[in-house]
């Protein structure tokens, strides 16, 4: 038997705009919808074309320049909205109108002010002339989960016959609970004539952070297309979120049967940095799936659980979604297992003596800040277990830069037999001084990182620079502590030199012992 496809239908430019504080310029809207391309999504809806001359004009160019997914706009059940849309969508490969009408007696009441058989008559005529531009037409009865189920029933058997291809079944207040919701689904696919032609859709609010349930509610009860959002954007509390969707799909097989979705799932997490980065909506550190927790490890019994067998604590590949691996945070929480391993990872080869050492004051450390960095391990090891002899000395530099000038620099560096002197140009002022380092010191490691941040405050304020460097698969980390970050970057880089020909000069001599 082949998998049935669930349709993912994207509505990040449309509702996830409405977000509010959320806005994005044409030229953003266009980039989000290439990235969602990329993702394979199946309808990408582009925007609300009658609204304003901007959604007008973003939808058109995403249907003009954007293939593969189906480009939809949405519309009222109003005829301008509809030509409006349908004039926008002219030149997709693939299009779709999305009109929609309120269907709950509270809305026909105190927003629409229509009765029922108005809002029955308007519901058909609309899907009628949106068939005149499209023969993809889907309809969506606003708050059909507040709606009498008899006149739901009759509005979508209706338009139905009146040519709509797909029929969303919003909860548009996240007003019900899942098992409701999945109960809906079933009511209607039981109970629609003609239903079984056309394909049924979810569409769930997040106010009671129910949208990802409900929408998976609706899957196992013969939903066919969910409507989501990248990471959860939407009115008030948000939409369901896509990434949470497929993923809860493709997890577990086992309870959904049959079905699958044609999202490439390694680009999910580069198109959930990309719609932050645009909306400015930073996704919360515990955000599942593509939140920065998502796949970091701190506890110890996990940390040793997921080095001994990945399962036991994750139960999905964060590979699959497009990172390069799980994260393991060394904190107060940590234990001896993820230390160990994270030593190793920096390229430290330690004695079972200096692990005991360097684990007592990583403990200490561990206390004071909420997460220890690599750079802190390199610290505590090189400070507190082995002291580098310092090979080579900065003595002297210089570095002259400006506007319209070309950075350069000049270092003296002492050595045991004498001074070295070198002068140099780089793109920067640090990149000069590196440069001028490099050529007085005669090795030219790699740089894998830099970084600075201040240690105290005020005009005065010390810097430290960290530096990474990688030299024959090993990596070593320098710092540097001054006033004048240039003189903390050169003393940071100069550092992690002398770790490196430490490091190479103690595997010489126990190369030399063995032989």
């Amino acid at each position: 038997m082949s998998a049935e496809k669930v349709v993912i239908f994207d509505t990040t430019l449309r509702d996830g705009e409405q977000s509010p504080g959320a806005s994005l310029s044409i030229s953003e809207k266009l980039e989000i919808a290439h990235q969602l391309a990329k993702l394979k999504i199946d309808v990408i809806e582009a925007g609300f074309p009658v609204s304003s001359p901007a959604q007008f004009e973003a939808t058109r160019l995403i249907a003009e320049q954007v293939a593969g997914p189906v480009i939809c706009g949405l519309t009222r059940t109003h005829p301008e909205d509809i030509k409006s849309a349908g004039k926008a969508l002219k030149d997709a490969q693939k299009s779709r109108i999305h009109t929609f009408i309120a269907t709950s007696e509270i809305h026909m009441k105190h927003k629409l002010r229509k009765k029922p058989d108005e809002v029955l008559r308007t519901a058909v005529e609309s899907v009628k002339l949106a068939k005149t531009f499209t023969d993809d037409v889907e309809f969506s009865p606003e708050d059909a989960c507040r709606s009498e189920k008899a006149f739901l029933v009759e509005v979508l058997t209706a338009v139905i016959e009146a040519g709509a291809t797909t029929l969303n079944i919003p909860d548009t207040v996240g007003y019900v609970l899942p098992y409701e919701y999945g109960m809906l689904i079933k009511y209607l696919k039981d109970n629609v004539p003609g239903i079984d032609k056309v394909v049924i859709s979810t569409h769930c609010h997040n106010d009671l952070g129910m949208a990802v349930a409900n929408s998976l509610a609706g899957v196992r009860n013969g939903a066919r297309q969910v409507e989501c959002t990248i990471n959860g954007l939407g009115e008030r509390a948000g939409n369901a979120a896509m990434e949470e969707v497929v993923m809860a799909i493709h997890t577990r097989g086992d309870f959904f049967g049959e079905v699958t979705t044609g999202i490439e799932k390694s680009e999910i997490y580069r198109t959930s940095q990309l719609v932050s980065q645009l909306t400015g909506f930073v996704v919360q550190p515990n955000k599942a799936i593509v939140g920065r927790n998502a796949f970091a490890h701190e506890s110890g019994v996990h940390v040793d659980g997921v080095l001994k067998e990945r399962t036991t604590y994750e139960i999905m590949k964060p590979e699959t979604i497009g990172l390069s691996g799980s994260r393991m945070v060394l904190g107060r929480h940590s234990g001896r297992h993820g230390f160990i391993d994270r030593c190793e990872s920096l390229g430290f080869k330690l004695s079972d003596n200096e692990i005991e050492a360097a684990y007592q004051k990583f403990l200490d450390v561990a206390d004071k800040k909420k997460e220890v960095f690599d750079e802190d391990i390199a610290a505590i090891i090189s400070d507190e277990v082995r002291a580098v002899e310092h090979f080579y000395n900065l003595e002297y530099l210089h570095v002259s830069c400006g506007t319209g000038t070309l950075p350069t620099a000049s270092v003296k560096i002492r050595t045991k037999e004498e001074l070295k002197q070198a002068a140099a140009w780089g793109d920067g002022p640090v990149d000069a001084a590196y440069e001028a380092i490099r050529e007085a010191i005669g090795l030219e490691p790699k740089i894998e990182n830099y970084s600075l941040r201040a240690l105290t405050g005020g005009k005065e304020a010390l810097g430290e620079a960290i530096v990474r460097i990688k030299n024959n698969g090993r990596t070593f980390v320098g710092r540097g502590v001054s006033t004048d970050i240039i003189e903390a970057s050169a003393k940071a880089y100069v550092d992690a030199i002398n770790r490196m020909v430490s490091a190479e000069g103690k595997e010489e001599e126990e190369t030399k012992a063995e032989l």
